[in-house]
């Protein structure tokens, strides 16, 4: 992912040149068909995902609780703590482009890039109380 298209992902709007560089070469775009189970709920979690392009539906107990789209993003809640499993279930609902970053990549954020780090634990934050809120 070059640093030009990073800048349009909403997560990651509004980046020092910087961090951008530094960032873009940790993000893998992966490409996906609709079907695709992306995040079960329940597994442990490896990555982060921001969809680029496309549509996937979030469920949880096998209920849908919404649909996702370009700009959001998934799977960070459990990236929080590395014992936690997955909260939901997204599967893609048409082809998906995917913005990636493992686990292991959040974590040189956190050490390098702390102000990227914080924009994604105010995210996993914000989820977390609007769960506990349902």
């Amino acid at each position: 992912m070059d640093e030009a298209e990073l800048q349009q992902l909403p997560l990651f709007a509004g980046l020092s040149k910087r961090e951008r560089k530094r960032l873009a070469p940790l993000i893998d775009e992966v490409d996906v068909e609709a079907g695709r189970t992306l995040a079960s709920e329940g597994e442990l979690a490896y990555e982060l995902f921001v969809i680029e392009d496309g549509t996937a539906e979030i469920s949880q107990a096998g209920v849908p609780i919404g649909v996702l789209g370009p700009g959001d993003f998934f799977g960070e809640i459990a990236l929080l703590d590395e014992a936690r499993r997955r909260t939901s279930t997204v599967v893609a609902t048409s082809s998906m482009r995917l913005a990636v970053l493992q686990g292991h990549d959040v974590r040189v954020i956190e050490r390098e890039l702390p102000a990227v780090a914080g924009r994604i634990r105010a995210a996993i934050e914000e989820r977390l109380a609007g769960d506990q809120q349902r």
